[in-house]
């Protein structure tokens, strides 16, 4: 995605989605995929990794919530800043605007959403962030694919299959990147 637009104040890509690229190879953001939950290129950007389970589940961090709807809830990691804060976010789909982040809601709203159709609520440490201009640096890098989040993003897991699912929608090309080996200095 070229940004360089003659307006670029008015840019915005909140409620889409970033695969990082095989570039992003090492780290946190290696296979992510992060929902942008803000973004504008005056003020940056702020998003969560979907896609990155810690193995560990909210009723075993939190032991007010073990006889919570949310026990069981997968932990993600959502990114490298805040990482002592466990939060809660809901992908939702909006009739009018298509999938929607709705970041740090409180354990009784996500209580309430967990379960729903309509709702993914996520238990997330951790979130990504970027300072203005740096997003918008790192994608005319190549660093990140942009994407819409696709109509069904609600029954895909959130694992790291969904980086490779995602990024095989898009081409031909992309989906010879989605098979390719970590390090293809191995085989």
């Amino acid at each position: 995605m070229n940004l360089n637009i003659s307006d670029p104040e008015s840019i915005s890509l909140r409620g889409q989605l970033l695969l990082a690229t095989p570039s992003l190879s090492d780290g946190t953001f290696d296979h992510s995929v992060i929902f942008l939950a803000e973004h504008n290129p005056k003020d940056g950007a702020v998003g969560a990794i979907i896609n990155h389970p810690l193995g560990t589940t909210v009723g075993s961090l939190v032991s007010q919530l073990k006889q919570s709807p949310l026990a069981n809830l997968p932990v993600l990691q959502g990114g490298p800043v805040g990482t002592e804060h466990l939060t809660f976010t809901v992908i939702y789909m909006d009739p009018k605007d298509g999938a929607r982040l709705m970041p740090r809601i409180s354990a009784d709203a996500a209580e309430v959403l967990v379960g729903k159709k309509d709702h993914l609520v996520q238990a997330i440490v951790g979130h990504s962030a970027w300072t203005p201009g740096q997003l918008e640096d790192e994608i005319e890098r190549n660093t990140w694919i942009t994407l819409p989040p696709p109509q069904d993003i609600l029954t895909h897991p959130h694992d790291l299959t969904l980086w490779k699912r995602l990024l095989s929608g898009i081409s031909p090309y992309h989906a010879l990147i989605s098979q390719a080996p970590k390090n293809p200095m191995l085989n």
